[in-house]
């Protein structure tokens, strides 16, 4: 049985990968921060604040064969009035958090022998939309990372990021709050629909599994064809 780490997994996308690999039969551990989740026979949650905690070793498995960095904000404000704290918070919680966890959890996943990381970007980082520098310069960065990751820690480890584009989650849930607003989003769209986690998780699912074990340093779009169709 295969032992998996989710990063914010009671909500959104992390949540339903925690689901997607609860069903195959895994071992999950996954953790909450403000919205807290009951275990079940697979499934073991844990507090954690990605930005302000170090994550507690003691009851984790010796041999990991996989993790997921979940956590992530959507602040779009214009360049201007975007502040030195603004940036350095997301920074901290979507990079930062993700060094520390994986420096952490980086001798369990070389035990496995052929361990896996997923974490996330978006397609603003390659494509450009006003009012997203601040949410682009984290998630670049993770771009860098798991590119520079891939190649240092192969063979033994996989590294590869998914990048989405507007998903339908409690994180974009200002930019989804009515139906006009999720129509409006659904027809920037080639395919006309925005994001279903459940779409988000599968691909997750893969790129953990040994089904791709000849992915690494990759940054796939699962967007609806908006990174590349006009």
């Amino acid at each position: 049985m295969r032992n998996y780490i989710v990063i914010g997994g009671s909500s959104g996308i992390g949540e339903q990968i925690v689901n997607v690999l609860e069903a195959e039969g895994s071992n999950v551990n996954a953790t909450y921060h403000t919205q807290a989740a009951q275990d079940r026979e697979h499934v073991k949650y844990i507090s954690f604040d990605a930005i302000t905690d170090t994550l507690d070793l003691d009851d984790l498995p010796s041999e990991i064969h996989g993790l997921a960095y979940c956590p992530g904000s959507i602040n779009l404000k214009p360049f201007h009035r975007f502040k030195e704290e603004d940036f350095v918070n997301d920074f901290k919680l979507q990079v930062t958090g993700a060094i520390k966890v994986i420096q952490d959890l980086l001798p369990r996943l070389k035990a496995s022998g052929d361990a896996s990381l997923v974490l996330f970007s978006t397609v603003a980082v390659q494509q450009g939309f006003s009012f997203h520098s601040q949410v682009s310069i984290s998630k670049g960065a993770i771009e860098g990372l798991t590119r520079a990751l891939a190649a240092e820690l192969a063979p033994t480890i996989r590294v590869n990021a998914i990048a989405p584009s507007l998903t339908d989650t409690k994180l974009a849930g200002r930019l989804l709050s009515t139906p006009e607003k999720k129509e409006n989003q659904s027809k920037m769209n080639p395919l006309k629909k925005v994001g279903d986690p459940l779409d988000i998780a599968k691909t997750a699912q893969f790129l953990l599994s040994p089904n791709s074990s000849w992915i690494t340093g990759q940054i796939l779009h699962v967007d609806g064809g908006v990174s590349a169709i006009k």
